[in-house]
């Protein structure tokens, strides 16, 4: 099917950000006194923005003033230091290019906070998204279709002719809920094995077998 918008998830899709997220969240639990995890601990623990991501890193059981402080922390270190060791996955960039070429919008939505996602956008993939979008205090947070909705509104295009690129179980259940089709990518923060315990239904494992589902 040849589609008119392809909207994409950010982290563990276009974007390896895993390193750079562990750096940030054991910065701010060492700097508050708190156990750090490993990369692999912290895989699990994204897809749902920092204030979630904070929530599952503390200690199972602290209170509300312990996840205030180390989300405090969290923020401006990030922010500081998102693209230190980020680069796009192999590929991205010839996709959303070919995808252009092709004459199909491409659209970013990640539950990364909005500045964040700007500055990411605009450092690795300027001029090549029609439309980025992050967290913000004035939309739901995915996997709610209210970040996709403002997406489609936006740019006049129809669920129909949609498709979400995503790799988590949050991207399947917001795809959905969006009432878009769906591709999983298997070289992001799940496994193909995660993803179809999970119910994806059509998995990827390199941007031309994206791009020949959403162009051909």
């Amino acid at each position: 099917m040849n589609y008119k918008l392809a909207v994409f998830d950010m982290d563990g899709t276009i974007l390896n950000t895993l390193q750079d997220i562990t750096n940030a969240i054991n910065y701010a639990l060492r700097t508050n006194g708190y156990p750090e995890h490993s990369i692999d601990e912290v895989r699990f623990f994204v897809g749902n923005g920092l204030r979630k991501l904070v929530e599952r890193a503390i200690p199972e059981g602290s209170p509300k003033e312990v996840a205030d402080k180390v989300f405090d922390t969290l923020i401006p270190y990030y922010r500081a230091h998102s693209a230190d060791t980020t680069r796009p996955y192999e590929g991205i960039e010839k996709l959303l290019r070919d995808l252009k070429a092709a004459g199909i919008l491409c659209a970013v939505v990640s539950n990364k906070a909005d500045a964040a996602v700007q500055d990411l956008v605009r450092d690795y993939f300027d001029g090549l998204f029609d439309m980025a979008l992050g967290e913000s205090p004035e939309v739901a947070k995915k996997p709610a279709p209210d970040m996709t909705k403002k997406v489609l509104d936006t740019l006049g295009i129809e669920p129909k002719d949609a498709v979400y690129i995503g790799d988590s179980d949050v991207d399947i259940a917001t795809a959905r809920n969006s009432g878009l089709d769906e591709i999983l990518v298997d070289w992001g923060f799940r496994s193909r094995e995660f993803l179809e315990e999970h119910g994806a239904k059509r998995i990827c494992s390199n941007t031309g077998e994206v791009y020949a589902i959403i162009a051909g």
